[in-house]
């Protein structure tokens, strides 16, 4: 799983949900739109202090940020198929 791409889904899906734009969290939380639009395109790295702040802005939990969402559930699952089938299959 790809946790860039996790959390900019979460953190885009998050930041509509509440009602924010762009320009709107960037400013809320002290951070730039290049920043925000960024992040939500998978082009940044956020640290664990900045997620933090992220979800203080937004009004939820850090973990919200990182929680596996139904995409990632399925990529999940996908993998794991795989991983099954080549196990049986004697392939490694």
């Amino acid at each position: 799983m790809d946790m860039r791409r996790l959390v900019s889904r979460n953190f885009a899906r998050l930041r509509r949900q509440k009602g924010f734009t762009q320009e709107t969290f960037a400013e809320a939380a002290g951070v730039t739109q290049q920043y925000v639009s960024d992040l939500e395109r998978g082009l940044r790295n956020p640290t664990i202090v900045t997620l933090y702040h992220l979800a203080l802005a937004l009004g939820v939990s850090h973990g919200d940020l990182v929680m596996p969402d139904e995409e990632a559930r399925r990529e999940a699952a996908k993998a794991s198929g795989s991983r099954s089938s080549k196990r049986r299959s004697g392939k490694t």
